[in-house]
């Protein structure tokens, strides 16, 4: 028989469960909470929690607890181990869920883990979209995040109103397919910052003072997103975390790696930004933000 879909989701009507409450998972799940959903969250360490309850959230002691008190459990964690364990594990998410109940995975990881869940998920008549997402700590906290959803097209629909409270949801196909764009999205950002990195480290060396160099250029051919969000951090070696280096380099890894329909994509540009940002993983800055690639560059320059 057919698993039903959920009931319309509304803020009146729909549990909410969130998973994942670092640098993003915390803003996004503030704006759930701010357009007056029920909201329930787990962390291995409530005490990070207490800023949402005071915004009105519950907590849970356990993934299969939370999934029991909710409609709809968002997770967006580290890797896809954790995914993994929180979504399939004996005590996870889909042992408690209800069937009817949806699981959204915003993590970004494997378009072969995202598969599993859902083939899972519906196992149990259950629904499973995988939704990792772009814009790091800020659009997150502007709610402009860009969602790449992956799964059931109308169960996709019937999330985009609470979704739309984090970003602007765009449908990518079947279970995997949000995942895959991610990893797409990520070889350009991460060749991005590679290239602003370089440039802005060849004006240095020129003589020229960086910020009047991006100035300049911002507005020709060389200018885009990276720079505007990176630029003036990289100019001030400001390497604060908005998206970990060790998290782009697992994201670079699964597309060097990840094979679609047995077959492997070269991605020769892809390994050399990986090898990159490894190398701030290397020199201990994997909790430094992505735009501190520009330190590695500048080491290798001799520079300081």
């Amino acid at each position: 028989m057919e698993t039903p879909h959920p009931k319309l989701i509304t803020p009146s009507t729909t549990r909410i469960g969130w998973i994942g409450i670092g640098i993003m998972g915390s803003a996004m799940v503030s704006h759930i909470l701010a357009a007056g959903y029920s909201v329930t969250v787990y962390a291995r360490d409530l005490k990070k929690s207490k800023a949402l309850q005071s915004k009105g959230a519950r907590t849970a002691t356990t993934p299969r607890e939370l999934a029991e008190m909710s409609d709809v459990v968002f997770t967006i964690v580290g890797n896809a181990n954790d995914v993994r364990s929180l979504l399939l594990g004996p005590d996870g998410v889909l042992s408690g869920l209800k069937p009817g109940g949806v699981t959204v995975d915003m993590t970004s990881s494997q378009p072969a883990l995202a598969r599993e869940v859902h083939a899972e998920a519906r196992r149990r008549d259950c629904w499973a979209v995988d939704a990792p997402v772009s814009g790091g700590d800020a659009g997150a906290r502007e709610g402009t995040l860009a969602i790449f959803a992956g799964g059931d097209s109308e169960m996709v629909e019937l999330l985009c109103p609470v979704m739309k409270n984090m970003g602007t949801v765009k449908y990518m196909g079947g279970a995997g397919s949000g995942q895959s764009c991610k990893i797409g999205n990520q070889i350009c950002a991460g060749s991005n910052l590679v290239g602003l990195a370089e440039g802005m480290v060849f004006a240095e060396k020129a003589g020229l003072d960086a910020k009047r160099w991006l100035d300049a250029v911002k507005d020709g051919a060389a200018g885009s997103a990276v720079m505007r969000l990176f630029g003036e951090m990289m100019a001030e070696r400001d390497y604060k975390a908005t998206g970990f280096a060790e998290y782009i380099v697992k994201d670079l890894g699964m597309a060097v790696d990840e094979e679609e329909g047995g077959d492997v994509a070269a991605m020769p540009g892809t390994a050399l930004s990986k090898q990159l940002f490894s190398g701030m993983v290397a020199n201990g800055d994997g909790k430094l933000g992505i735009q501190g690639v520009v330190s590695v560059i500048r080491r290798l320059n001799g520079m300081s």
